[in-house]
C-alpha cells in the first residue's frame, strides 16, 4: 500500500490515479487538487529553499509545543529560538509571535521535557506547557499603575512645582543648590528609577533582546531615549547640576507603555468574546460492556461502545450496529453517512441515532487528534510577520545613534564643553520620536481591533493588518462558511393528483420517531416556519393544481398520528390513517417493488445532483413524493464571493462534499476554482500549494479547517465552529454573517493605511527636528515637548474609525 502524493494518507488497495497527473492519491479530491495545481512545485522542493525550515522535520527525536507569554515581535522569535537552541540536548527551535508558541526538537535522553520550560523561561519569558498557559495578564497593569501611575506622576508633580517655574526664569521654591535641592532631585531619581527599570521592563527587555538578536526594532529605540536622559541626568545630579532630564525618561517611558497597555486591553475585550465556543476533546471512553476508561488506556483491537450524541474516540470499524455519522467536523462533509458493521469510522465524528460498537483500529489514533498536531506543527512553523515600525528600525536605530554620535563628536570638536556636547548627542536620541514610532503600530493596531470589533469580528493576532493587504487567493470552505451547515427540508414534489401538504404531513408522522438528523430536518421543516431552522425555504408543489417550481402556501402543518413505526437501516414505516406509509432511501422501495413515476424519479437525482438528500414517500404500493433533504447557502454569497472578486483576488471553493454538492459554486462567474471531495489532510496542502503564487487567505470554520486556516497566510474562522479552528485563525467572525469577511478586509486595508500615516508623519517631524537638535536650537526640554507634540497628533489620527461602511 502506497501513500497519496497530495496528504501522505494510505491510498488504500485501489488508488485513484490520471494518466494527466503524476502519483498515486487517497481520494478523487486529492487528484483534482494535484491537476489543476501540477504547474506548482513540489511542496517539498520548496520546503528545503525557504528560510524558515527547520532541521526537526528530519530530526530523530522528540517533539513538544510550549506557549510563550511576552512575545510581541520577530526579535523575540530569534532570541528564544537562539536561547533554546543553546540548550544542552536540543537540536532546533522555531518560534511564533503570532502564536505564541515555540516548537522544540529534543534528545529525550538528554534532557526532560518537563524541564524544557523552566530553561526557556529566561529575560522575562514565561514558558508553560501549551495546552495550559498561564499568562498573567494583570503584570503589565500593576506596571503601569503602580510605577508609572503613582512614582512617575510624584516625580512630575516636583518638576511642576520646583523645576519647571526655573527653566522660564521664575526663583525657585526651595534652594536647589542646598540640602533641600539635594532631598528634591533624590526623590525625582528614585521615582524615574523605577518607572525605567520596573514599569519599563518590558521594553527594555525588548532592546537587550533586539541586541542580543542583532536585530534593532524599536524597543531599542525607546530605551535609548530613555535610559540616555536618564544616564546625563544621575550624571549631571552627582556633579550638582539642576539641568537634569529625568522627566523626559519618565514621559517616553510612560507614553509607549500606555500605548501597548490600550493596544493589550482592546486585544483582550475582543478575545474575551470567544470565550463561548465549543470544545471537542473528549478524554474518556466508554467499552463494549459499559465500563468508562481513559482514553490513553485504549489498546488496538479494543471494543468500544459508542452511543447517539457522542463522539467516535478513535479511529476504527464498526463492529456491531447501525447509524447515520456525521462527519462535518472531521471531513467536511454537510451530509451524515450510514455506517453498518465492517464500515470504516472516523475518530472525531458524531453518531446521531443509533448506538454501535466500534473496534479500535491498529494505531488506535483519533483523526481528530492527527488534525490537532498537525495543527500545532503549522503553527509553530510559521513565523509571525515582523513589524513594518521594527523592519524600518532595523535602518533607522543605527542611523540615530550614529548622527548623535557624529554631532556631540563635531560639538566637541568645536570647541564646545563635553556637557554641551552631551547635550546635543542627548536631544538627537529624544527628538527622534521614539513616542510617536513606539505610538505608531500600537494605536493603529488598537483601533483596527476595535472597529473590527464593532463589526463582530475578533481579530486574534496584529499580523492580520500586514498579511491581508497582501492576499491574492481567498479559499472559502463550503459547509458551514458559504452554506449553514444545518440539514433542512429544502424543496418537495408530490406524484400527479396527490397533494405536497398530505407528503408532507405524511412524512413527517412517521419520521416523528427517528433521531436520524434527515427525519429531524423533515419534521422540523413540516412543523411550520415558526420552528424550522432560519432560512429553508417553503417546498414546492409539484401536484395538480399547482404550477411546477412555485412556492406552495406553508403554515404550521399538524402531523397525524402514526403508530406502529419501525425505523431500519435505511428508513422507516408505520401506520397512517390506516395505510403504511414508508419514508426513506429509493432502494426501500425497490425492494419492495413500489414504482415510481418517471417524474418523481427525475425530482430525487435533480436533488441528488445539488448535492441533497432525496427522500421518497410512499404509501398503498407506490411513491407518492420525493423530499430533498440538505444544507441551504447562506443568505449574500453571491455578493460576498463579487466583492472578493472585484478586490482583485483570486476566489476558490474547497469542500470535503461531492461534486454535486459544490457545483452551483463552479457556475458562480466570480469564484475562479471548486475543490471538492478534499479530505481534512489535504486541504491544508492545497492552501500551501495555493500559497506559492501569492499570500493566500482560508475561510473556514470546522475542526477539519484548522490545518488550512493555519497553513494560510490569513485564517479567518467562523465562530459557529470549534474552538480548534478559532485557536488556528488569525481572525474570527463572531456573527453568522458571510459579509463580514469582506468588511475584515476593509478594516485590514484601513488599519494598514492608518499605521502608515503615523509613521510618515513620524519620519517628516524627524527630518526637521534633528537637524534643529544638531545645530543646537532644540534643547532636551524643547525636544521633549515637541516630541509629545508628535505623539499627540498620532494618538489623534489613531483615535479616528479606520472603517466606515456607510
Amino acid at each position: 500500500m502506497t501513500d497519496c502524493t497530495l496528504c501522505d494518507l494510505p491510498t488504500g488497495d485501489d488508488p485513484h490515479t490520471a494518466p494527466d497527473v503524476d502519483g498515486e492519491f487517497c481520494c478523487r479530491g486529492c487528484l483534482t487538487v494535484a491537476r489543476s495545481l501540477d504547474g506548482v512545485e513540489d511542496l517539498d522542493d520548496l520546503d528545503e529553499r525557504r528560510p524558515d525550515a527547520t532541521p526537526g522535520d528530519e530530526f530523530d527525536g522528540e517533539t513538544t509545543f510550549l506557549h510563550v507569554d511576552g512575545m510581541h515581535c520577530a526579535t523575540c522569535e530569534s532570541f528564544l529560538e537562539m536561547t533554546a537552541g543553546e540548550q544542552e540536548g536540543v537540536a532546533a527551535a522555531e518560534a511564533s509571535y503570532a502564536t505564541d508558541t515555540i516548537r522544540v526538537d529534543y534528545d529525550p535522553d538528554t534532557v526532560d521535557a518537563d524541564e524544557l520550560p523552566d530553561r526557556l523561561s529566561v529575560a522575562g519569558y514565561a514558558a508553560s506547557d501549551r495546552a495550559d498557559p498561564d499568562a498573567d495578564e494583570d503584570d503589565a497593569v500593576v506596571r503601569f499603575l503602580i510605577g508609572g501611575g503613582f512614582f512617575g506622576m510624584m516625580a512630575m508633580l516636583w518638576y511642576v512645582v520646583f523645576l519647571y517655574p526655573t527653566y522660564f526664569g521664575y526663583e525657585p521654591i526651595v534652594d536647589l543648590g542646598g540640602v533641600s535641592g539635594t532631598y528634591l532631585f533624590a526623590q525625582i531619581w528614585l521615582f524615574a528609577s523605577i518607572v525605567l527599570f520596573y514599569t519599563g521592563y518590558p521594553i527594555l527587555r525588548g532592546a537587550y533582546v533586539s541586541l542580543r538578536a542583532r536585530q534593532p526594532n524599536m524597543d531599542l529605540l525607546v530605551s535609548l531615549a530613555a535610559t540616555s536622559s536618564y544616564a546625563y541626568s544621575t550624571l549631571a545630579l552627582l556633579v550638582g547640576r539642576t539641568d537634569l532630564y529625568f522627566d523626559v525618561t519618565i514621559a517616553v517611558i510612560l507614553v509607549v507603555t500606555a500605548g501597548n497597555h490600550y493596544e493589550s486591553i482592546i486585544k483582550r475585550r475582543a478575545t474575551g468574546m470567544l470565550t463561548d465556543l465549543t470544545t471537542t476533546e473528549d478524554r474518556a471512553v466508554r467499552t463494549e460492556a459499559g465500563e468508562t476508561v481513559a482514553a490513553d488506556a485504549v489498546d488496538p483491537g479494543d471494543r468500544l461502545l459508542v452511543r447517539p450524541g457522542e463522539r467516535v474516540p478513535f479511529d476504527g470499524t464498526v463492529a456491531e450496529g447501525t447509524a447515520a455519522v456525521d462527519e462535518a467536523l472531521v471531513t467536511g462533509e454537510s451530509l451524515p453517512a450510514t455506517k453498518r458493521e465492517g464500515d470504516p469510522v472516523r475518530g472525531g465524528t458524531v453518531v446521531t441515532d443509533s448506538p454501535v460498537v466500534v473496534e479500535v483500529g491498529e494505531d488506535a489514533a483519533s483523526t481528530l487528534d492527527t488534525l490537532v498536531r498537525l495543527l500545532w506543527e503549522i503553527q509553530s512553523s510559521r513565523s509571525g510577520i515582523q513589524r513594518l515600525v521594527d523592519r524600518l528600525a532595523t535602518v533607522f536605530v543605527p542611523l540615530v545613534v550614529a548622527v548623535a554620535a557624529v554631532g556631540a563628536a563635531a560639538t566637541l570638536a568645536l570647541g564646545s564643553a563635553p556637557i554641551d556636547a552631551a547635550l546635543v548627542g542627548l536631544t538627537v536620541l529624544i527628538v527622534s520620536c521614539p513616542c510617536a514610532l513606539g505610538l505608531a503600530t500600537p494605536l493603529a493596531v488598537a483601533a483596527g481591533i476595535r472597529d473590527a470589533a464593532k463589526r463582530g469580528i475578533v481579530v486574534v493576532s496584529d499580523a492580520v493588518f500586514e498579511s491581508a493587504a497582501d492576499v491574492d487567493t481567498v479559499v472559502l470552505d463550503k459547509t458551514g462558511t458559504l452554506t449553514d451547515g444545518e440539514m433542512r427540508l429544502l424543496d418537495a414534489t408530490a406524484a400527479e393528483g396527490e397533494s405536497v401538504e398530505r407528503v408532507r404531513r405524511r412524512a413527517a408522522a412517521v419520521e416523528r420517531a427517528s433521531v436520524h438528523p434527515v427525519a429531524e430536518a423533515i419534521v422540523a421543516g413540516v412543523l411550520g416556519d415558526g420552528d424550522r431552522p432560519a432560512g429553508s425555504r417553503p417546498a414546492t408543489d409539484g401536484g395538480a393544481g399547482a404550477t411546477d417550481g412555485a412556492p406552495a402556501e406553508v403554515g404550521a402543518l399538524d402531523p397525524p398520528s402514526a403508530t406502529g413505526v419501525d425505523v431500519f437501516d435505511r428508513g422507516v414505516a408505520g401506520r397512517v390513517d390506516g395505510d403504511e406509509v414508508v419514508v426513506g432511501h429509493p432502494d426501500c422501495f425497490d425492494e419492495r417493488g413500489w414504482p415510481a413515476s418517471d417524474r418523481l424519479r427525475e425530482a430525487g437525482t435533480a436533488a441528488r445532483d445539488r448535492g441533497n438528500v432525496p427522500v421518497y414517500v410512499g404509501w398503498a404500493g407506490r411513491v407518492r413524493g420525493v423530499l430533498a433533504v440538505g444544507d441551504e447557502v447562506r443568505d449574500g454569497w453571491e455578493s460576498v464571493v463579487a466583492d472578493l472578486d472585484a478586490d482583485g483576488r483570486r476566489v476558490v471553493v474547497l469542500t470535503g462534499d461531492a461534486p454535486a454538492a459544490a457545483a452551483r459554486f463552479a457556475e458562480h462567474p466570480a469564484i475562479d476554482e471548486v475543490f471538492a471531495e478534499v479530505p481534512p489532510e489535504a486541504k491544508a496542502e492545497t492552501v500551501r500549494r495555493l500559497g506559492v503564487d501569492g499570500p493566500v487567505a482560508m475561510v473556514g470554520d470546522g475542526s477539519n479547517d484548522a490545518p488550512a486556516l493555519a497553513a494560510a497566510d490569513l485564517g479567518v474562522s467562523v465562530a459557529s465552529g470549534t474552538d480548534l479552528a478559532a485557536d488556528a485563525a488569525d481572525a474570527v467572525l463572531l456573527e453568522d454573517r458571510l459579509s463580514a469577511v469582506p468588511e475584515l478586509f476593509a478594516v485590514t486595508r484601513g488599519t494598514n493605511q492608518r499605521l502608515k500615516q503615523n509613521l510618515g508623519w513620524a519620519f517628516v517631524y524627524n527630518a526637521v527636528a534633528i537637524p534643529l537638535a544638531l545645530t543646537g536650537v532644540l534643547n532636551p526640554l524643547l525636544a521633549a515637548l515637541a516630541m509629545a507634540s508628535s505623539s499627540i497628533l498620532v494618538v489623534t489620527n489613531s483615535a479616528r474609525a479606520v472603517f466606515d461602511p456607510d
